[in-house]
């Protein structure tokens, strides 16, 4: 019996409709091979030929030539950056968009085959990082800082593994998210500031995540490894 729309839309389907929305995704990746990702964040806004969407395009790039898939929200700003960088290194670049009321469209720079639209937050934010080995916030506003606290939160409750969390341009971070204030608060323990870290340019980023990832005892293997990222 054909499924009918009007009865996926109901609310008692709705266990259905998510199981679906991540198996889509999930056959997705394993049919592409995707098993390594390097997740970026950013904001919309951010317009090309500024300083955070060229040093995103970089560290795209940067990411991709090291082998790893570089996965976005699939938008404009930051994220069309990262996947241009990948893009025009030649890597994957993974585009997960979600549906908005006013709509957002996706950008050109996604493989094809890898450009995917949730419906639901919660389907999306699960893909952004079962695959991460690092993820990298630029500067955004509430889209980004829920995207890096809920990846912070479930690092700092253990409900994942641990992984490098960069953000980059350390003084937009340090106005926008005062964690050092938090401490003093007793909101948070002086270990959660080694949650994350800071970086200044797509270079300095990926030094981090490299550093991160060898002091852990699980270094990255990348599937091509260029002198110059050797680090």
């Amino acid at each position: 019996m054909e499924a009918q729309p009007d009865f996926l839309r109901l609310d008692e389907t709705r266990g259905v409709r998510l199981q679906l929305e991540y198996l889509e995704v999930e056959l997705a990746l394993k049919k592409h091979q995707i098993r390594d990702t390097i997740t970026i964040f950013g904001s919309t806004r951010t317009l090309p030929g500024t300083r955070y969407y060229e040093e995103a395009r970089r560290f795209g790039s940067l990411a991709a030539r090291a082998g790893y898939a570089v996965l976005t929200g699939g938008g404009p700003g930051v994220m069309e950056a990262a996947n241009r960088g990948a893009f025009e290194a030649g890597g994957p670049s993974i585009g997960m968009n979600i549906t908005l009321p006013d709509g957002q469209p996706s950008n050109p720079y996604v493989t094809p085959g890898l450009s995917f639209r949730f419906r639901y937050f919660a389907l999306r934010k699960l893909h952004f990082l079962l695959r991460a080995r690092a993820l990298v916030a630029f500067p955004g506003g509430y889209g980004t800082f829920d995207e890096l606290f809920e990846t912070l939160m479930l690092v700092q409750t253990r409900k994942i593994k641990p992984l490098p969390v960069v953000l980059v341009g350390e003084a937009y971070w340090r106005r926008a998210f005062d964690a050092d204030f938090l401490v003093s608060e007793g909101m948070l323990e002086p270990g959660d500031l080694d949650l994350f870290s800071h970086a200044q340019s797509a270079e300095e980023a990926w030094t981090h995540i490299v550093a991160w990832h060898r002091k852990a005892g699980q270094p990255l293997v990348p599937a091509v490894r260029p002198a110059a990222l050797a680090t």
